[in-house]
């Protein structure tokens, strides 16, 4: 069993939205991803999806998109992003996948030797965007992931790796330590996986070891548009 992982695919299967605007990298980037997948995925194997899956409003419209990531092969997890607007309630948001295909919301899930789990995120204090509104939804993330670790710490019970799954950055572009790798350490997490970034953020690394964990960067234009293996 193999785990890699991929972020911010931002689908519009049945409202196309050209992607190319913003630069060659997303020229041609589904067709890229799904050979890619095809190639390196066994229907034993793990991907995870860390969000912006969709840019549809509504669960309904997102549906299609949906269903194009449940039919690939694998186990596919997923979490969201900061522009899925159409995840409503957790519940509602599950009912819609199958073929192996599970969504994460402040929870976990054990597969194998694998324990994963995670929540959204959000902006860092020292992040130049981070507002006066934005403290408060920053906290709440906080007590979500530490919601999500605690149960994953519930789940191990061997030797397990635990992998969080999360949208936003946990570190900001200098790798410096935030209340969010504090907690990854505090549970003794072994890999971090994260999105988010675009072009425009190249200079940050793929993947950045700190503190004995290892965080993989995963948005689908900095990667190449190829899955990225964990561990």
């Amino acid at each position: 069993m193999k785990v890699f992982a991929i972020s911010d695919l931002h689908l519009s299967i049945n409202n196309p939205k050209p992607m190319d605007i913003f630069g060659p990298a997303w020229e041609g980037y589904w067709e890229k991803i799904i050979a890619d997948w095809n190639e390196k995925v066994s229907d034993e194997d793990i991907v995870l999806i860390s969000g912006d899956i969709s840019w549809a409003m509504r669960l309904a419209e997102a549906k299609p998109d949906l269903d194009i990531i449940c039919n690939l092969k694998g186990i596919k997890i997923i979490i969201k992003g900061n522009h899925d607007y159409w995840w409503n309630s957790i519940g509602n948001v599950r009912k819609c996948l199958f073929n192996n295909t599970f969504a994460i919301q402040n929870d976990a899930i054990k597969i194998g030797n694998y324990i994963i789990g995670g929540s959204r995120g959000w902006l860092l204090p020292d992040s130049t965007e981070f507002k006066e509104d934005d403290d408060k939804i920053y906290k709440r993330e906080l007590i979500r992931m530490e919601l999500s670790l605690q149960t994953m710490y519930t789940l191990r019970q061997n030797d397990e790796k635990m992998i969080v799954m999360t949208h936003f950055p946990p570190y900001n572009h200098k790798g410096e330590d935030s209340e969010m790798t504090k907690l990854f350490e505090k549970y003794g997490v072994d890999a971090v996986v994260f999105g988010h970034l675009h072009n425009y953020d190249r200079n940050q690394a793929s993947k950045l070891i700190k503190n004995d964990i290892n965080y993989y960067l995963t948005s689908c234009d900095l990667v190449e548009n190829k899955l990225i293996r964990i561990f």
